[in-house]
């Protein structure tokens, strides 16, 4: 396939007609826009021919799409971009406008070279610091949430007076195909701008979503994307043909004026075709018909470029081949120089970009808190909250019911009256677009603090933090960084509003997320300090880090018994680093190593098994991401026996992860766990069958303790 598409170029070329159909003031862009949709069908080219060499990775291509040009010369360069993975040529045009030959790039992509400037060897993708492309990967539509937050980021920032990555009228574009159009996560974020339009708030976004029927072997039927979003009310519709530059050029500079005038959104449904299939390993003639390839070549939108610019009297049909064929050996050079460039060759290079810390740094950013009564945790992060909007001018709290309610617990309860709605508020109930909008305002210049009313709530969003937050700074090189603190309400034991949706134990999903921090406290200083810590590595390093809340613990005044106070703290008087636990007591005997509300439970056992002669200690993990392992095996050592209070379940629970540790850094002791089972929650009291309670840590607690230690 990929020489039937040259081929039947150059021969369709050949067969022109000189013309003249005057094209001014059209004429001299067309040439520019030209250039960058043949270096766009050159990169297709050699990315097959050298990937059949084995110099090569990556063949999804471009070729079909090359009408996109005219979409970036309808945009500023400095407008942001969130690009389809088929935008070769508004790459390559964009970089033209800031004076760059964008061919290079693009080949170090494909050939993995460490040189390329914004991944560096992890990834082919598009994206350019400088020119406000921000890299996104493969997964379906999952970059259109972040778009929308970018979108609302722009004038937000501006109507909070606090300095932005983006000019006080730019507006934000984000492509994508016809068949991640259908995807849950676009319609949903469509929506969300035309909902957030809806209430007069500016929303900047030019979906861009080029249409070529199929999606890998599905086809989309036609007229579809035009009947789907042809007569949405509140977003307002364009339609360009890919084929005709000259006419995709004057719908898009249409479009993006529209949403740059107006602060709405607009759909730019572009018609493309899709040639040499999907990617370099796809046989499209195993599920498309050769009448329907053909049809495909003559709607090829690089030979409509040249049927125009020959009709136009602009280039004779040679000219035409020359530049062609000059573009050909241009595009060779280079991939023979990228193919010959330095790769990643260690653990240590891929890794570097995920999660850098500066904890000195971090450290000497703390600023103290002050309230003048013990507070629960609930109030104490709520304080907490409100400290942090006086100091830091660009953080946002937002979710579902945070503002006026204050949130379902009264966590945020006053904060909206504090800081005002343009920074306290509420956002429609989606997660995707609650985390995807604290992605586009992080990446912004912003600093969100995003709420997840339940953990149970996470588990249909997650890729947002998976595949878009924790993979930004690793396919940029840290150019593009995601500060933002996700709180979560979660875990178990609520009383009186039970129910799995309401007391889900499920942290699996975070916690094999590379670099994603996970702080999970347990007392109610400890969840001061650490979300303070949380706030400060978001604005110092650019850390995503979720901040999960036991809802049990919310409003829990007392430890031992009635009126004791016990689980009531005044304002932290210490940082608490990433990566630090929190011992308490100094038993000899027996190590419990817990977090959350397993905590509680092991100091309340604690007492019980002192009354029985065994004398424990108390390690709370605080961080799971990443475990406090040099707390861990000092603890451990220090008893020689320890168990792992694990609330979570015994499958993917956090055990799991505590007891790796300790074998992997040669711990000889006696080390056993004790979890919840391995079952969703249960509403009313039958869900104490399946959650570990107090009686269990403590008989598994006295048996241990009754085991010798080994000698050796």
């Amino acid at each position: 396939m990929t020489e039937q598409v040259d081929e039947h170029f150059v021969a369709s070329v050949r067969a022109l007609a000189p013309g003249r159909r005057p094209l001014a003031p059209v004429g001299p862009q067309l040439l520019e826009l030209f250039d960058a949709q043949l270096g766009s069908r050159h990169l297709d080219l050699a990315a097959r021919e050298f990937r059949a060499r084995g110099l090569g990775y990556y063949t999804i291509g471009s070729s079909g799409h090359e009408g996109n040009a005219a979409v970036a010369a309808a945009l500023r360069p400095t407008d942001p971009a969130l690009l389809h993975y088929r935008s070769g040529a508004f790459y390559l045009e964009r970089m033209r406008q800031l004076g760059r030959n964008g061919l290079l790039d693009v080949l170090l992509g494909m050939m993995a070279a460490t040189d390329e400037p914004i991944a560096g060897g992890r990834h082919k993708v598009f994206g350019h610091h400088d020119a406000a492309i921000i890299p996104q990967t493969s997964t379906i539509a999952s970059h259109l949430p972040r778009a929308l937050g970018v979108a609302f980021a722009i004038d937000r920032a501006r109507k909070l007076g606090v300095p932005s990555k983006w000019a006080p009228d730019a507006i934000t574009v984000c492509s994508f195909g016809d068949a991640s159009a259908n995807h849950s996560t676009a319609a949903g974020s469509i929506n969300a701008a035309v909902y957030t339009a809806y209430q007069g708030l500016p929303v900047p976004l030019l979906f861009v979503c080029e249409d070529n029927g199929l999606g890998i072997s599905v086809p989309t039927p036609q007229g579809w994307i035009a009947t789907a979003y042809g007569s949405r009310p509140g977003l307002r519709y364009f339609h360009a043909s890919g084929f005709d530059l000259v006419q995709t050029r004057e719908v898009a500079t249409e479009a993006a004026e529209y949403v740059r005038r107006h602060r709405k959104p607009a759909f730019l449904h572009l018609s493309t075709v899709r040639l040499m299939g999907h990617a370099g390993s796809d046989a499209e003639v195993a599920y498309r018909s050769s009448a329907d390839i053909i049809d495909g070549l003559a709607r090829d939108p690089v030979l409509g470029t040249a049927e125009t610019l020959v009709a136009a009297g602009i280039l004779t049909p040679a000219d035409v081949l020359e530049r062609y064929e000059a573009k050909r050996q241009e595009v060779r050079e280079l991939a023979e120089d990228a193919s010959g460039r330095p790769q990643l060759d260690s653990a240590k290079a891929v890794m570097a970009p995920l999660a850098p810390r500066r904890p000195a740094l971090v450290a000497s950013r703390i600023e103290p808190l002050t309230w003048d009564e013990p507070a629960t945790f609930a109030q104490a992060v709520n304080r907490t909250l409100a400290q942090l909007l006086g100091r830091h001018p660009g953080l946002c709290v937002f979710g579902e019911d945070v503002a006026r309610k204050g949130g379902v617990y009264g966590v945020t309860r006053g904060l909206q009256k504090l800081a005002g709605a343009g920074r306290v508020f509420d956002t429609l109930l989606d997660e995707q677009s609650v985390l995807g909008l604290g992605l586009g305002l992080g990446v912004s210049g912003l600093l969100p603090v995003a709420e997840i009313q339940y953990l149970a709530y996470l588990h249909n969003a997650v890729d947002q933090l998976r595949g878009e937050g924790a993979s930004l700074p690793f396919f940029s090189q840290g150019q593009y960084r995601n500060p933002m603190v996700v709180r979560i309400a979660g875990y178990a034991y609520q009383k009186g509003f039970g129910g799995h949706f309401h007391n889900d134990n499920a942290v699996a999903a975070l916690r094999d997320i590379p670099g994603l921090v996970i702080a999970s406290p347990s007392r109610p200083d400890d969840a001061a300090a650490m979300l303070r810590t949380c706030v400060t590595a978001a604005d110092v390093d650019g850390t995503l880090s979720v901040f999960l809340e036991p809802i049990a613990l919310y409003h829990t005044r007392d430890l031992h018994s009635e009126g004791d106070g016990g689980w009531l703290a005044p304002a932290p008087t210490e940082h608490v680093p990433i990566g630090r636990g929190r011992t308490h007591g100094d038993g000899t005997d027996l190590t419990l190593v817990s977090f959350g509300n397993g905590v509680r439970m092991s100091l309340r056992v604690a007492r019980r098994l002192a009354a029985d002669g065994i004398s424990c200690r108390v390690l709370d993990l605080r961080w799971l991401a990443p475990l406090p392992v040099e707390d861990l095996l000092r603890e451990a050592a220090a008893t020689g026996r320890v168990l792992v209070v694990d609330e979570t379940r015994r499958t993917g629970g956090v055990a799991e992860g505590v007891i790796t540790a300790l074998g992997d850094e040669g711990f000889t002791g006696i080390v056993q766990r004790v979890a919840s089972e391995d079952s969703f929650i249960p509403l009313g009291d039958a869900a104490r069958t399946v959650l570990l309670s107090e009686d269990d840590i403590h008989d598994a607690a006295t048996s241990l303790a009754a085991q010798p230690l080994h000698t050796f």
